[in-house]
C-alpha cells in the first residue's frame, strides 16, 4: 500500500464515519440528543486507541500512566457527559442520580463513572450500535494505518498520548455543545441539524490533518537527520 493511499484511506473513513448522523437525521428522525450522545462516546472509542497507542509506544513502562489515564480521562467524559445531559434534557427520561457506593476503595469512582455512562447511552437510539461500529473502525483505520504503518509511535511519547484527548475535547465539543445548545432553542430545524454535523466533520478534517502533518513532519526531520549523519 503506498503512503498517499495509506495516509487518504483514515481521512475517507473518518467522513465517512461523520456522515451517520446525516442518515439519523434524515431518516431515523435523530435528534440533537441522538447526535450529541454519539459524539460524546466517540470520546471513549478515543481514549480506548489512545491506551493501545500508550502500550504500542511504551509498553509495559506506560502501565502505570494507562491507569492514571484511565481514571482521569474517564472522570473528564463523566463531566463532559453532565453537559451532554443537560443540553438534551435527559434528566426526565432517565435516572441522573448515581448508585450507592458498593465497590471497594477507589474503585468506586469506576464504578460511578460507569454507572454515568450507561445513563447516557440509556438515551440512545436503537441504531447507535452501528453509528458506533462506524466510530470503531473509523479510528481504527487511523490507528493502524498512520499510527502504526506510518511509524508515528516512532515520534511521540506516553506523556504527550496522555494529553492530545484532552485537546480534542476542548477544541471540537465545545464547539458542538454551544452549537447544540442553539439548535435547542432554535426548536431542532432539520437545516441547524446538518449544519452542527458538517460543523463537526469540518472540525474533525481539520484535528485530523494537523495531528498527523505534525507526526509527518517529525518523520521526516529524522529521516533527515540520519541521511545527514546530524
Amino acid at each position: 500500500m503506498t503512503d498517499k493511499l495509506r495516509i487518504n484511506l483514515p481521512l475517507l473513513a473518518l467522513v465517512l464515519a461523520n456522515l451517520v448522523p446525516v442518515f439519523g437525521v434524515l431518516f431515523l428522525q435523530w435528534d440533537v440528543g441522538a447526535i450529541v450522545v454519539l459524539y460524546w462516546t466517540e470520546n471513549l472509542v478515543v481514549g480506548l486507541y489512545t491506551l493501545l497507542k500508550m502500550w504500542v509506544t511504551g509498553g509495559t513502562s506506560a502501565l502505570g500512566i494507562m491507569l492514571f489515564f484511565s481514571l482521569h480521562y474517564g472522570l473528564f467524559c463523566a463531566i463532559h457527559g453532565a453537559f451532554v445531559m443537560e443540553l438534551t434534557q435527559f434528566a426526565g427520561e432517565i435516572s441522573s442520580e448515581l448508585p450507592v457506593a458498593s465497590w471497594p476503595g477507589p474503585l468506586v469512582l469506576i464504578q460511578k463513572i460507569l454507572y454515568f455512562g450507561q445513563q447516557i447511552l440509556a438515551a440512545a437510539p436503537q441504531e447507535f450500535t452501528w453509528a458506533c461500529l462506524a466510530l470503531l473502525l473509523s479510528h481504527g483505520a487511523s490507528f493502524t494505518l498512520l499510527f502504526i504503518g506510518q511509524h508515528e509511535y516512532r515520534h511521540t511519547t506516553v506523556d504527550a498520548l496522555m494529553t492530545a484527548p484532552y485537546k480534542r475535547i476542548a477544541v471540537l465539543h465545545i464547539a458542538v455543545i454551544i452549537g447544540g445548545f442553539l439548535v435547542v432553542e432554535l426548536g431542532q430545524p432539520l437545516g441547524l441539524l446538518l449544519a452542527l454535523v458538517a460543523l463537526k466533520i469540518g472540525m474533525d478534517i481539520m484535528l485530523h490533518n494537523r495531528s498527523h502533518r505534525a507526526a509527518s513532519g517529525a518523520s521526516e526531520k529524522t529521516a533527515t537527520n540520519r541521511n545527514t549523519g546530524a
